[in-house]
């Protein structure tokens, strides 16, 4: 079989979506809208049903050579699968369609490609394609010399590709050892904010589920942002003030989908440690998407497959599609389950500021504080914080707050400016009347 050449520009495409019974059920709009993030120009998607896959082409022999005709009718460049393949199956498919063949992990791989931006990223793509392709190199090695791109094969990897297997162990090796000094150098930074009680919020959930459009409006960010699949890929972190907690670390993740390889996961797991030590989980959901449930499901298990066993607030992101109402809705007293929002229109961010403020502090109250003029600095704090309700002087100058915020980080606050809690609470300050062990406690984790 002589190798099948790239072709330049727009590859025309035809998908082919298995709904196979001992498989997991495929989802014909998600498929669709991953090849035309890759950049395909999708001309036709086929469904075809089975009881279960065929050893040599996955597929019936009748119904490959339905495709092979349609191939040569529609002069389609490519055949992209919504499964799995072994790489004898891709051989024996491109033999009778006489033309490219990629399953959904080739997909995948492709998009990432695309995405990657930071050195990291494209770190963890060319590893992830080198690991993928080195089991399809029966395929012929002399085809990967003469790629020219195209969907599934190009990116940061496909420089390497030219290589023999030995220099791809070698370079497979390499990347490893970098994306382990990767690793090193985030743990280090993690280390540095545990240390300084800088808690991390991390936004995780499906993909297109908005998670980036959040981040860019609490962050006050710019990073890209679009109606697509896998817009991002590199992890983003940005520091900024919260109301009522001081300085967060926000964190923007790869959004997951259903049936991700554990491979893709594995390659993946520098970016993902970012969900493993975050303080606090924000489940992004698509709150208008039909297939909202399935999606939660997935999300869920991938956090469970890479061992994330971290506090999770959903937020049902959306809310100006799906008509649903701003609001909070708790699974106990002062412990947020839930927050609907649109990051879009910014309904209910207001709320969101609020939960995650209770799921990393506790429950909120009403304090009226008095302030000396000495105690100006307290009063600066309190600003940044964004927690002050209505402020007022007495005549003899001095300063009556009302702030809402939890107890620990107030009493925390106090402490640290070395200022009399009964002078500033009055009654209230009996309830901060705990071990002083206790305080060293909330001290220590801010």
């Amino acid at each position: 079989m002589e190798p099948i050449e790239q072709p330049q520009g727009v590859e025309r495409a035809i998908l082919v979506s298995v709904s196979v019974q001992m498989l997991e059920d495929i989802d014909a709009e998600e498929f669709n809208l991953l090849a035309q993030s890759a950049g395909a120009e999708v001309i036709e998607h086929l469904q075809v049903q089975r009881i279960k896959p065929d050893p040599k082409l996955f597929i019936g022999s009748g119904k490959t050579d339905e495709i092979a005709e349609l191939v040569k009718q529609q002069e389609a460049s490519l055949v992209i699968f919504d499964h799995t393949l072994s790489p004898a199956q891709e051989r024996n498919l491109e033999r009778v369609l006489q033309c490219r063949v990629i399953d959904r992990t080739g997909l995948i791989l492709d998009i990432f490609a695309q995405r990657a931006r930071t050195h990291e990223g494209k770190l963890q793509v060319e590893l992830a394609q080198l690991e993928y392709l080195s089991t399809r190199l029966v395929r012929g090695w002399s085809n990967l010399e003469r790629q020219k791109g195209g969907i599934g094969l190009r990116g940061p990897g496909e420089k390497q590709l030219e290589t023999d297997r030995r220099l791809l162990r070698i370079r497979v090796g390499q990347l490893k050892e970098r994306l382990e000094k990767v690793r090193k150098t985030r743990i280090q930074g993690r280390a540095a904010r545990q240390k300084a009680a800088v808690p991390t919020v991390s936004l995780v959930g499906y993909t297109n589920a908005g998670k980036s459009t959040l981040f860019n409006t609490l962050a006050n960010s710019n990073v890209y942002a679009a109606n697509q699949l896998f817009a991002t890929l590199d992890p983003t972190l940005r520091r900024l003030q919260w109301d009522g907690i001081g300085t967060v670390v926000l964190a923007d993740t790869v959004g997951f989908v259903r049936n991700l390889q554990h491979g893709l996961v594995e390659s993946f797991k520098a970016t993902l440690e970012e969900v493993l030590e975050a303080t606090l989980l924000l489940h992004v959901i698509d709150s208008s998407s039909p297939d909202m449930l399935e999606q939660i499901e997935a999300v869920e298990k991938v956090l469970k497959e890479i061992g994330a066993n971290v506090p999770v607030l959903r937020v049902y992101n959306k809310i100006d599609q799906s008509g649903e109402e701003a609001k909070i809705v708790y699974r106990g007293p002062h412990l947020p389950d839930r927050v609907y929002v649109s990051a879009h229109s910014g309904q209910g961010l207001d709320l969101l500021r609020q939960a995650v403020q209770e799921c990393l502090l506790g429950q909120l109250q009403t304090f009226d504080l008095v302030l000396q003029p000495a105690y100006n600095k307290l009063r600066t704090q309190l600003y940044t914080l964004n927690v002050i309700q209505s402020e007022q002087y007495d005549e003899v100058g001095n300063l009556h707050l009302q702030v809402s915020m939890a107890p620990d980080k107030l009493q925390q606050l106090i402490r640290q400016a070395n200022l009399p809690i009964d002078e500033i609470l009055g009654t209230a300050a009996q309830q901060f009347k705990r071990p002083l062990e206790e305080f060293e406690i909330q001290d220590q984790i801010g």
